[in-house]
């Protein structure tokens, strides 16, 4: 592999010049000289106006010249404000990493290029992975800057209305409806309205809580992110630079409100989304809203962007013989404290991160907590193990190369690049996993290894993020038994095969969540649920199913997940929403 940094830049440069030369041939066979067989293309938006990954040198020779026939993709160059080109390891392939930019019709776009030697000519090398991201449409930039966007803003009329007056005027839609509506206000929600508001997009975001910031508020007690602060930036407004590494849930609500705030969102707080129609003819929504008061308002939104979580209802699984049990039982969802069952003795039916940091904070509050697996569970230290796959994040590189490079690993690279750092991981852990399994604790470690973020991609969850709780079922302070040896649940408690009975006071359901299909069925109906089908997860193609993409029904998206998938793929979406509103893509 070519080791000098002049000489790897010029290899880039020659290759991204013949690149676009052989676009704009009418023959397939300098395109095809380029690639590898077994390559690689992603792309968001920039050329396909889709989220689409395209496998194989024969499908993306085929789809490149198709899609570049309308796009008309030019001036693709290194981007010198961003990383140099420089050598890394990706799924364990060494190559040349290269950020580059290019230009549409349309507009403006990043990308990111992995070249590695050409088994027929290892002086020669060809493209292994090619990535291109649009960043913003020509005519339509996003917003930024502290031009006088409003003459009457900054004209200091002493007898009109100052920046407070038009900023209650503006989130109140007395006479207006948004363009968009926006269901839910964590990160997701906030992140598509302020990627919106900065492409001057009308957009309103509604939210069923009394506080801005009381979705994560109202958790329990002890919560606290599990990955660290740098990745979980909200587009815009970094965290300052003197937060902890792992950010508590109170100070991520209050953040929520200096950022509705700060980036002029608008917001309805103790707002419930009863539901809606689509009208084909208007292309509009017929939404109803009930606010604090109890008071209903109707609005007509073209799109509605569904930003209520990966998960939605809580799933109350029916354990037989439950109803026999003469104690309190509730969903995790449910759970605040565990000071109120101090001294008590609990029964937590599930073993991901909920009922673990559940049972953590009940021993800490002095109850006496058992968990009760279902399932095998991934269990995974939370430092150093957890962290392994935000390692680029570490490398010194920009929040946005950081993000781009993030993007651009197709998913059959990502599932390489996850099963080794799950052994890795393993490694890391073997003393821990080791105990836990004398314990009795079933562990696995996803499908065909490829660890807790795949099982997160795919499932929403079945993985703990050890913060202390395994050391305590380790210790035997933290009880544990298998679901199978209940033979039933009785008055007080849980009467084991064996004949012995497990006292109870409590018993928490953390049995995890519904996916957004019951809610949309429940908002919309099971036509549209039907039309819309499965959200989240993987289908026979290799994105997320639906989620940041037009859906099958016109005017309706979705947005969730983590911090940074919100950060990042917000920009996805509020790009289609603007293509949309000023008639690019339909």
């Amino acid at each position: 592999m070519l080791a000098r940094a002049e000489t790897i830049a010029a290899t880039v440069e020659n290759w991204l010049a013949q690149f676009e030369r052989a676009l704009a041939e009418p023959d397939d066979g300098k395109l095809r000289a380029l690639f590898h067989t077994d390559s690689h293309w992603r792309d968001l938006l920039a050329l396909t106006w889709g989220i689409v990954t395209i496998d194989g040198l024969e499908a993306i020779v085929r789809e490149l010249k198709a899609y570049a026939g309308l796009a008309r993709p030019a001036a693709f160059k290194t981007d010198s404000r961003r990383a140099a080109p420089r050598q890394v390891t990706r799924a364990g392939t060494n190559a040349i990493e290269a950020i580059f930019k290019f230009e549409t019709q349309q507009g403006r776009g990043s990308g990111v290029l992995r070249l590695t030697p050409d088994a027929g000519d290892p002086n020669a090398v060809k493209a292994w992975t090619l990535h291109t991201s649009l960043n913003e449409i020509k005519g339509h930039e996003e917003r930024l800057g502290r031009s006088q966007i409003s003459h009457k803003v900054y004209s200091r009329d002493f007898r009109g209305p100052n920046w407070l007056d038009q900023r209650k005027a503006t989130a109140a839609y007395v006479d207006r409806d948004p363009s968009v509506l926006v269901i839910g206000g964590g990160q997701a929600g906030l992140s598509i309205a302020a990627r919106l508001n900065q492409l001057q997009v009308d957009t309103l975001v509604v939210d069923r809580e009394a506080r801005v910031g009381d979705n994560w508020r109202n958790r329990y007690h002890a919560l606290v992110l599990h990955n660290q602060a740098h990745v979980n930036h909200l587009p815009y407004m970094p965290f300052p630079p003197n937060w902890p590494a792992y950010i508590p849930k109170d100070k991520i609500a209050g953040w929520f409100e200096s950022y509705v705030e700060s980036m002029e969102i608008n917001y309805w707080t103790g707002t419930e989304f009863e539901g809606g129609s689509y009208d084909n003819k208007t292309g509009r929504w017929s939404v109803m809203l009930r606010r604090p008061d109890g008071s209903k308002r109707e609005m007509h939104p073209r799109h509605v962007v569904l930003a209520t979580g990966a998960s939605g209802a809580p799933i109350v699984p029916h354990l037989p013989t439950l109803d026999n049990f003469c104690g309190a039982v509730i969903h995790s969802s449910q759970y605040s404290d565990g000071e109120a069952w101090r001294g008590k003795r609990v029964l937590i039916v599930g073993t991901g991160n909920s009922g673990h940091d559940i049972a953590q904070d009940l021993h800490s509050a002095g109850a006496q907590p058992t968990l009760i697996q279902r399932s095998p569970t991934m269990v995974v230290n939370v430092e150093p193990s957890a962290q392994l796959p935000y390692a680029l994040y570490d490398e010194g590189l920009s929040l946005e190369d950081c993000d781009l490079i993030t993007t651009s690993v197709p998913l059959s690279v990502a599932r390489k690049s996850h099963i080794a750092i799950t052994e890795q991981a393993k490694k890391l852990d073997q003393t821990l996993l080791d105990g836990l399994a004398r314990k009795g604790f079933r562990l696995d470690y996803g499908d065909d290894g490829t660890g807790w973020q795949f099982k997160y991609l795919t499932r929403g969850g079945g993985y703990y993020f050890n913060v202390g709780c395994s050391d305590l079922i380790v210790n035997g302070e933290v009880g544990l038994v298998q679901y199978d040896d209940v033979a039933e649940f009785v008055a007080d408690g849980a009467r084991m095969r064996s004949g012995e009975t497990l006292p109870a006071d409590l018993i928490v359901l953390a049995t995890g969540f519904q996916g957004q299909e019951h809610l949309v069925r429940k908002l919309f109906g099971g036509d549209v649920a039907t039309r819309v089908g499965p959200i989240w997860g993987f289908g026979e193609g290799q994105e997320l199913r639906n989620m940041f993409t037009r859906t099958p029904q016109p005017g309706l998206w979705f947005i969730a997940g983590s911090f940074a998938q919100c950060r990042i793929y917000s920009k996805v979406l509020g790009l289609q929403i603007k293509a949309i509103e000023i008639g690019l893509i339909h």
